[in-house]
């Protein structure tokens, strides 16, 4: 009963009674629509009954029982405890603590409710990371990680992070919200984000966990080269600045937990004092290297405005002391937020609290006036009274509201002593009748109106309605929409693969099923593309590359109907560059068809080779290339001796093998497994000698030159040692060609 309520054993009967009705009223049937609603708020009606009944619950807190064991001795209790249809075990002979009553207790002050989750635990995650651990009964492995959960529980909550525990035989609809659907499960939380822990269950690991939780950039390291830009930066942050000296090398856990509570208010440093490059830094402030140190800076950075010094520093010693220097001795209205912190509503006469207001800009002239106001409020600081200043530029609305767009304070500076009267933007205020130049007599107007408002409230006579402030410190529209964009597919992720997923199997069925639909049709299109564009048999082909030696129209026919859709051939270089990618790390499946050629056979090759290939790039498996011969000789020979039964190789080098011809050879690479095709040039003679004709592609290439004819005797032959490679590469297609395998691919140089 004590579980179901989320109470202790000490707890008073009114904190019962409170703890019934507010689970109570969540669990209702009528209320809550959760399929286990009823069965849980029989569980709450039971519990209050026991607990709520003075002498049922002494029987359970001695016996464990509500009155059917009293009977029983306490040494036959203890001995049988457990009685389930007709059968009982000695629970003390295997020392295993099913028993919920003789469980150590100390998780029952982390018990987390889902109300008390989301209303509570979610927003106070902004502010300190969490360490949640999911547990139930009859689980053995949340018995085995017990001793360490409540080592790391102890030790993390001092340094200030958050600890939960969630039973999930209880809170279901809990547990099922945070995504764990086994137990133990360990999580954090932190900006309301969950992460899940994967890693073994020891110490160092979830200490671990939790510090990777936080940001990277909480904390800066600050050396002798860094400081001065470091604590100067107060003006543009509007904060004050911290700075811990210590002598661990890493920064404590402790101080960045403490970092990202106080993020919004202030910037945080460490120094490490035993780092080489920070003696300048020491000297400067008389440090102590022996005893860790924390000073806060705000307008000065030439001196610390508060320190504390301790030989151990304990979360409550420094967040009293940050919590004393949040603000700088001036600050900046910069925000509506900061605003309400720094000039609160007053809620009675004795928590009055005035605001005196500078309102300057940021150009040099005005610092003289600005340097005369913080002296003056360093002078006269009072629990009564805030000072602060604005940037008229910045928030024009509100200088307008206030300074009535006077002409006499134009481009000058301005004081008022102004009251919030309610959270609508009402404002009681009084303005200084001249500009403010700090001169002393300033300063004896000022401090005589703040001597008569401490004894007549009514000295701000007029009053008037103000906008709320612009967020000057606000990231940029297109930053917070990329950020927001971000954490929304954060959010996705985690939901479909983490909080959620089993609700969401129907839609990601549905989706998947539409996107395997959408794929298959598109493929199915692609492929028939493909067979469309087909050329006709082989010994069509022949018969029309016959033809077309004789007849030039009838050339230009077929390879009009060769030409696919993209309208032209992609053949890159093979270099060392691309190499890798190109050919040894091709996807499975693919291959690199290149053609072997020299700087002067360069264009009519490739002229050829794109004619014969153009049928063949509909296919995404197949990539062109061609490698130049003066440049990667050695590499082609490499791989030609695998394949000496088509291009023979002597076995020294002599005059004649540097001067053996390989341009126009073809081969067909398969990078992944590690095989090649060649193609052997046609030679001069082959085929009863017929050199073919260039006469077609010259119409296709040049037809702007009809004067003048490109077609000598070597052309045509260079041309025509690619005559059939098409027919080639149909074979290459069917995979009937010789495959030549070689151990692994040479490097390119």
């Amino acid at each position: 009963p004590y579980r179901v309520l989320g109470v202790g054993r000490s707890s008073s009967p009114a904190d019962i009674k409170k703890a019934y009705k507010r689970l109570a009223r969540e669990w209702h049937p009528d209320k809550n629509k959760d399929p286990g609603a009823e069965d849980k708020f029989i569980q709450i009606s039971k519990a209050y009954e026991i607990l709520s009944n003075e002498e049922k619950r002494a029987n359970f807190d001695r016996y464990g029982d509500v009155g059917e064991s009293q009977g029983f001795s306490q040494q036959q209790h203890r001995q049988f405890h457990r009685f389930h249809d007709g059968f009982y075990f000695d629970e003390s002979f295997f020392h295993f603590p099913f028993n919920s009553e003789r469980r150590d207790t100390s998780d029952e002050k982390y018990l987390l409710h889902f109300s008390h989750y989301i209303n509570e635990i979610v927003p106070d995650s902004f502010k300190k990371p969490y360490l949640i651990k999911i547990t139930s009964d009859w689980c053995f492995s949340c018995i085995h990680i017990e001793p360490v959960w409540k080592e790391v529980a102890q030790e993390l909550e001092a340094l200030g992070a958050g600890i939960g525990v969630v039973h999930a035989g209880y809170e279901r609809r809990l547990a099922h919200h945070l995504g764990a659907h086994s137990t133990p499960t360990l999580l954090g939380l932190i900006n309301g984000k969950i992460t899940f822990f994967h890693n073994a269950v020891v110490r160092e690991n979830l200490r671990q966990f939790v510090e990777n939780l936080l940001p990277g950039n909480l904390v800066e390291k600050i050396t002798d080269k860094n400081y001065i830009r470091f604590l100067s930066d107060w003006r543009k942050d509007n904060k004050p600045h911290v700075l811990l000296f210590d002598h661990m090398p890493v920064v404590p856990l402790l101080y960045k937990l403490i970092a990202f509570a106080y993020r919004d208010y202030l910037s945080f440093g460490y120094v490490y004092v035993g780092l080489r490059g920070t003696e300048e830094l020491s000297s400067q402030y008389n440090i102590n290297v022996y005893t860790p140190t924390m000073m806060i800076f705000k307008e000065h950075i030439d001196r610390p405005a508060d320190v504390v010094q301790a030989r151990e520093m304990k979360k409550q010693l420094i967040d009293d002391f940050l919590s004393q220097n949040k603000f700088l001795m001036v600050a900046r209205l910069s925000s509506q937020r900061l605003f309400q912190e720094l000039c609160p509503v007053k809620k009675s006469h004795r928590q009055r609290k005035h605001c005196v207001v500078l309102f300057t800009e940021e150009e040099e002239k005005f610092a003289e006036a600005y340097e005369a106001f913080l002296t003056f409020a360093v002078a006269n600081t009072k629990d009564t009274l805030r000072f602060v200043h604005i940037y008229s530029n910045r928030q024009p609305e509100f200088a307008d509201a206030l300074l009535m767009d006077e002409e006499k304070y134009h481009r000058k500076s301005a004081v008022v002593i102004l009251e919030r009267r309610n959270n609508a933007g009402k404002i009681a205020y009084k303005a200084l009748e001249e500009p403010w130049q700090g001169s002393k007599e300033d300063n004896f107007i000022l401090l005589d109106l703040l001597d008569q408002l401490r004894t007549d409230p009514g000295l701000l006579s007029s009053e008037t309605v103000v906008a709320d402030l612009n967020d000057e410190l606000a990231p940029m529209f297109l930053i917070r929409w990329f950020y927001s964009t971000l954490d929304y597919i954060s959010d996705c992720w985690d939901s479909l693969f983490h909080s959620n997923w089993r609700e969401m199997m129907p839609l990601l069925s549905l989706l998947f099923s539409a996107l395997f639909i959408l794929f298959g049709t598109v493929i199915v299109q692609a492929f028939s593309d493909s067979s469309d564009t087909r050329d006709p048999p082989p010994s069509g082909k022949e018969e029309a590359a016959a033809k077309t030696e004789k007849n030039d129209a009838s050339f230009s026919k077929e390879s009009n109907s060769r030409i696919p859709k993209k309208g032209f051939v992609e053949v890159t270089e093979l270099t060392d560059i691309n190499y890798t990618s190109n050919l040894v790390r091709l996807r499975p499946g693919h291959m690199n068809v290149v053609l072997i050629l020299s700087n002067s056979t360069k264009t009519p090759l490739l002229q050829k080779f794109a004619l014969e290939v153009y049928t063949f790039t509909g296919s995404s498996s197949l990539h062109f290339s061609f490698l130049s011969l003066d440049k990667h000789r050695e590499w082609l020979e490499y791989l030609l001796e695998f394949a000496q039964d088509a291009a023979p190789i002597p076995n020294q080098y002599d005059k004649h093998f540097l001067e053996r011809d390989y341009t126009g050879y073809v081969l067909a690479l398969n990078g992944h497994k590690k095989y090649f095709c060649l193609f052997k040039p046609r030679r001069s003679g082959d085929e009863g000698g017929t050199l073919g004709s260039c006469e077609d592609y010259d119409a296709l290439q040049h037809a702007e030159a009809r004067g003048k004819s490109s077609c000598s005797p070597g052309s045509r032959s260079i041309k025509n040692k690619l005559h059939k490679l098409s027919f080639w590469m149909e074979r290459l297609l069917e995979g009937s060609l010789q495959r030549f395998y070689i151990p692994s691919w040479p490097a390119l140089d």
